[in-house]
């Protein structure tokens, strides 16, 4: 029954993408088919091959020796919190600190030509596949290795020669990414191999969700990808790489500053909630009776769907990193809610991403400094579409890996 209900939630998804679409009879289903079969074959193979499940592991075990030894630096520098007294891991040590190697490596990869390379072709194949424009496909890959503010950033001289409704379709797509970076902090709370499973599975569901709200019809000499920064000189090494550790070190405070303001902010309203006498009137239950009928239709019974709402509610209103602090001792030692597969499959694809209400802010600000004000407005104008569309492409990669996890 309940894989019955998780087929039917995969529809009611694209049902609601489809009755909040900017132009529905200009939708290209059969783009958006081969996108879905692509991410429902690809969830299939990760959760259901001994292959599939090899190579995740394997990257997984890979971000895991990375995260090894980025401990080596740590332990140089701070030995004392390597050690936890709690029993519980480090959230700075064991999460954020890593990034301090993992940034500057894939900053790397980046400056001797490495990254982009494979962005291209594998851009190009995507777009090959799929029918969808080249460039829309090479960001959807590109956002996975540079993060949704520095893909943007770089993609500069291509944002300013689109038109406003396509820089919209970037908008969309860039709530439903997460960055290589941030994997290493991941892979230490929430099963690794559910959360590399989750990239390629966002990666497509945001094509999908995107050409579903917001369709665009390209001529073939609007089909471009613009080349910038042609004929600059390419800064020496070592002050790039200065630069790549300084850029790892302020998003590691600013990890570190948002997950404590938001968890402060919603214990203070809980507090607040407690004043009325009503014990049940927390932000956690607001947010699952919200969010519970999307619960359910990932194959949940009706306990269990209130407790993943929960888990989503406040991952939306906060961040991942929060929820992830919460659940991770549960999740590894499959207790509770999560002895069950399906459950930590479900809930771990879903918090991969940066869909949040924090996220709108960083990207209408990028957006701000890169392209016209006719252009932002426009983007302005349409927030709760974009919230829209990376929710659904979370509900749609977790209903995609769910089926398949039982």
């Amino acid at each position: 029954m309940f894989l019955i209900v998780n087929i039917l939630g995969f529809f009611v998804f694209l049902g609601i993408a489809f009755l909040f679409s900017n132009d529905r009879r200009s939708i290209d289903w059969k783009s958006v088919l081969i996108v879905i079969f692509l991410e429902i074959f690809l969830a299939w193979f990760f959760m259901k091959f001994s292959i599939g499940r090899e190579v995740v592991r394997a990257a997984a075990d890979g971000f895991n020796w990375l995260v090894a030894v980025a401990n080596k630096g740590i332990a140089f520098a701070l030995p004392d919190w390597l050690k936890p007294t709690t029993g519980s891991p480090n959230f700075v040590t064991s999460a954020l600190l890593p990034i301090l190697l993992v940034v500057p490596l894939f900053d790397i990869l980046t400056y001797i030509g490495l990254l982009p390379w494979l962005v291209k072709w594998i851009g190009r194949g995507l777009s090959f596949i799929t029918h969808q424009p080249r460039f829309e496909a090479f960001f959807s890959v590109e956002m996975m290795f540079l993060g949704n503010t520095e893909v943007l950033a770089v993609s500069r001289d291509q944002l300013q020669q689109m038109s406003a409704k396509r820089n919209f379709t970037l908008a969309m797509m860039s709530m439903s990414c997460v960055t290589s970076a941030i994997i290493g902090a991941y892979i230490k709370m929430v099963p690794g191999q559910y959360v590399l499973t989750a990239i390629p599975l966002n990666i497509l569901g945001s094509i999908a969700i995107a050409a579903i709200l917001n369709p665009v019809s390209l001529t073939q000499e609007e089909d471009v990808i613009v080349s910038g920064n042609k004929g600059e000189k390419r800064e020496p090494f070592f002050s790039f790489l200065g630069d790549s550790i300084l850029n790892a070190g302020k998003l590691i405070l600013i990890i570190t500053a948002t997950v404590i303001a938001y968890v402060s902010l919603a214990a203070l309203i809980n507090q607040l909630f407690s004043l009325t006498g009503l014990s049940w009137l927390t932000l956690e239950n607001i947010f699952g009776i919200i969010l519970f009928p999307f619960a359910w239709l990932l194959g949940f019974d009706v306990h269990q769907a209130f407790q993943i709402a929960q888990y989503m509610g406040t991952k939306l209103v906060t961040n991942e990193f929060v929820v992830m602090g919460e659940i991770t001792k549960n999740i590894m030692t499959q207790k509770g809610l999560f002895a069950n597969e399906h459950a930590r499959v479900v809930l771990t694809v879903f918090l991969t991403s940066f869909a949040n209400f924090g996220t709108l802010g960083m990207i209408i600000g990028a957006f701000k400094g890169l392209v016209s004000k006719e252009k932002t407005d426009f983007i302005s104008s349409r927030v709760p579409q974009m919230l829209l569309a990376g929710v659904l492409v979370s509900l749609l990669s977790a209903a995609s890996a769910g089926l398949f996890a039982w």
